[in-house]
Formats: C-alpha cells, structure tokens, sequence
C-alpha cells in the first residue's frame, strides 16, 4: 500500500514540477507528471493530485480556480511559504533533489548551462552552478506561467522566448526568483523591455520610450512597435507581473531615456 505521507524530498519535487508546469497540463497522463511519478513510486493520479493542492494553497490560483481545486494541507501551504522566504534557497535544492532522483550529478544534468564551470574553483564554482541553475529554474516557472506564448504577440516558439526580468538578476537578490518579476516575451520584445525601450504602464498596456518614438516614421517602427502601443499583454492567471516593480521599470529604465531626449 502506497505511503498518504509525503517524505520531504518527495514534496520538493513535487513543488519543482508545480513551478515548471502550466496549470492546465496539470494531469495524469502528462508525460512529466508520469515522469516523476515514476521517480517518487507514487501513482501518476497521486502526482496530480498532489500539484493541484500546491494550487490550491496559491493564493493566484486558488481565487481563478476555486471553484475546482481540492483543498490544501498544512504541507503545500508550507512549502509555498518557504518558497516565498527563501527562493533560491529552495528553487536550487529541489533542482539538487531532482538530480539526486535521477541518479545524476548537478554538474551534468544542467551541463548546457554550465559550459565555463571547468575554469572555476571553491567558492566561486558553487556560486556559478547556483546561479545558473537558479536563472534555468526561472525560466522554466515563467514559461509555464505564460503558457509557453509571448505576452505581447502570442508567438508560442521557445526557442524564440524568454523570461524577461523587470529588476534584473544583478540589481536585486530579493527578486530574482519571484515569479511577478518575470515576464515571458519574444527575443525582440525582451530586449527592448530590457534596454528600457519599451514598458507596461499600471493597465499592463504596452507604452514606448521616446528613444524609440523617434523612429516612427520607419517601417520596423510601425511594424512591430507602433502598432502594438496600448496594447493590453496576455496576463497569466498566477505569478501576474507586480506593478511596484513594473512601476521601478518605467522609472529607472525608461525615464534615463527621457531624461537624455530632454537634454538633447
């Protein structure tokens, strides 16, 4: 008879797939859900069951989805609370765990995103697999927070993604792995939302900087700029960016720009 009791390391993993997965995949016969039951010897259904009570002890899903969504223990709500407390703390154990699950190195699993790791030492070496581990872990939450597509124009290419963050990794350790500092955006959009080019206003309606108005009169400019000033991004029904941070983006990466046009 399977064990009602999830061990620690099991719930961790658990968590790990809850943050990597779209919420509408959350199901038994998903190929990762039955992934990781294999791994944890539970049944595909109690994998299942077990995410859909991580959402409902969320508090952005439990409202969409209350309705539906199996009530919570005190062992998803906790995990979620310590997730709030100690991000890259847990992010990176349950990537560790995860590993350690599938019977492989961290060094290996993740050795795409390791490539420089063989020039480092002590210290230095650990903080770089954190980080890196850490920032593949994010992308994957914000990913599957957005359903995979662009905020803006719904490309649904991966390879064509990314998990823009509106404070960057460097500028603030709190919010590196809070899932309301991302935003998933196509290769263009994300670099001109990094470079201060572009931003959402307190609707999370598309505004563009004055930089960038000064082109308006050409044809990329009206293609893939104009054209799409106003308009509304496609919010995610958890992790929905903070409009605090999306305000210190408008002000600290867009208003230099304006600042620079003025004086000119």
């Amino acid at each position: 008879m399977q064990n009602q009791i999830w061990s620690r390391e099991e719930l961790i993993l658990a968590f790990n797939l809850y943050c990597k997965l779209d919420f509408d995949n959350i199901h038994y016969e998903h190929p990762q859900i039955e992934a990781l039951s294999r791994l944890v010897r539970r049944s595909p259904n109690a994998v299942a069951l077990k995410l859909t009570r991580l959402a409902s002890a969320d508090p952005c899903l439990r409202e969409h989805y209350k309705q539906n969504l199996p009530q919570a223990g005190n062992a998803e709500h906790s995990i979620l609370q310590e997730f709030h407390s100690r991000r890259e703390v847990l992010a990176f154990e349950s990537e560790l765990t995860l590993a350690k699950f599938e019977n492989q190195t961290i060094e290996k699993k993740f050795r795409e995103q390791l490539q420089g790791i063989y020039k480092l030492t002590g210290e230095e070496r650990r903080s770089y697999i954190r980080t890196r581990v850490n920032q593949h872990f994010f992308r994957k939450m914000i990913l599957a927070n957005y359903h995979s597509r662009c905020a803006i124009t719904g490309i649904d290419i991966p390879v064509l993604l990314g998990a823009s963050q509106i404070v960057s990794w460097k500028k603030s350790s709190k919010e590196r792995l809070n899932p309301q500092n991302g935003i998933c955006l196509s290769a263009l959009y994300d670099k001109a939302f990094q470079q201060g080019l572009i931003g959402f206003d307190e609707n999370y309606c598309l505004i563009l900087s004055p930089e960038l108005e000064k082109d308006c009169s050409k044809p990329f400019y009206r293609q893939h700029f104009g054209q799409l000033a106003g308009r509304k991004m496609t919010l995610p029904h958890r992790g929905a960016p903070s409009q605090r941070l999306l305000k210190w983006h408008r002000e600290n990466k867009m208003q230099p720009t304006v600042a620079t046009n003025h004086a000119k």
